[in-house]
């Protein structure tokens, strides 16, 4: 199936700031199943836009703005073919020892160390003992026990944690947005010696499917994980899903930290305002514009010196 995606993500700032530095991951991956078939990327005011490819194969598009401004406009659009792959089958799937060969044969130590937001807490422990996460039965089944037990008992409430919030937040409060069950479910992964990987992107929502909890117009995160036999399966924790046709890999990382959406610096004391409003439509469809941002994230100014911030990243709802 073909999508049309836009993704545009405007920073507003009161009183206007002297430079600005930002790098951007919105370009949809092209392997596996799915392939990016045309990309464009603008910026308003103007820049120089260059990319180069990150540690994981993303491309990473980046621009400086040099002049005074008091808003930055950054537009992407996207054309993207997702294959839909068959159904992940026990009967295809290798066993624990199978995993630890294919392990031992290749490169995956990055998905399998701690990172900044999957590690292991007090907490995780805690849901680690109360699903019985061991290695026990089929590395596929399993996996998918876990993935199913994190829809049921973790309820997905927006902007319910921020950006940077640890994984602590969600296991106390049992609630989240997709990027803190993606965390969850990579950090039990990890402790079973599982590589696993946080996948970045889209979900395209139907109208039959009207369980999605994750939201329309907003970006997704989920999980892959390197099950022997199949490769790398996804795996969306917020739906309840193993992923198919209607999710559209952007970045794929050790976490969050790696693939935001946008990150940056600018220089002055103000205010700042990010909004993010994304569509995703079948290509054979009118285009269905968002009524408005799914996302508007505020700050106040800070006096740092040098007189340098952080811009907000991007939270995946």
């Amino acid at each position: 199936m073909i999508f049309a995606v836009r993704h545009i993500t405007t920073f507003r700032y009161e009183p206007a700031v002297r430079e600005s530095i930002m790098e951007v991951r919105l370009q949809p991956r092209s392997d596996g199943d799915q392939r990016c078939l045309s990309f464009t990327l603008k910026v308003d005011p103007p820049a120089n836009i260059m990319l180069y490819h990150d540690f994981s194969g993303n491309t990473v598009h980046h621009f400086d703005i040099a002049a005074s401004h008091t808003e930055v406009s950054v537009s992407a659009e996207s054309s993207v073919d997702v294959q839909n792959a068959p159904v992940p089958r026990v009967s295809d799937c290798g066993d624990w020892a199978d995993l630890d060969a294919l392990v031992a044969a290749g490169d995956y130590w990055d998905m399998l160390l701690s990172s900044h937001f999957a590690r292991s807490t007090p907490e995780l422990e805690k849901l680690e003992k109360d699903l019985e996460c061991r290695r026990r039965g089929n590395p596929l089944e399993l996996i998918s026990e876990i993935n199913t037990a994190i829809f049921q008992r973790f309820a997905y409430v927006p902007r319910s944690t921020t950006v940077d919030s640890p994984i602590d937040e969600a296991l106390k409060s049992r609630q989240g947005v997709c990027q803190d069950f993606a965390h969850i479910m990579i950090a039990l992964l990890r402790h079973l010696k599982v590589p696993c990987r946080y996948v970045s992107g889209y979900m395209f929502h139907r109208e039959e499917t009207e369980k999605d909890r994750s939201l329309e117009g907003a970006s997704h995160a989920w999980v892959e994980a390197l099950v022997p036999g199949l490769s790398w399966v996804a795996f969306d924790p917020t739906n309840n899903l193993i992923g198919g046709d209607r999710h559209i890999r952007v970045a794929i990382g050790r976490d969050y930290a790696d693939v935001p959406p946008t990150r940056g610096v600018y220089k002055g004391e103000a205010q700042s305002e990010l909004s993010v409003t994304v569509t995703v439509n079948a290509a054979d469809k009118e285009p269905v514009e968002a009524a408005k941002p799914s996302l508007v994230v505020r700050s106040r100014p800070v006096l740092m010196r040098p007189p340098e911030r952080r811009i907000e990243q991007e939270q995946q709802q």
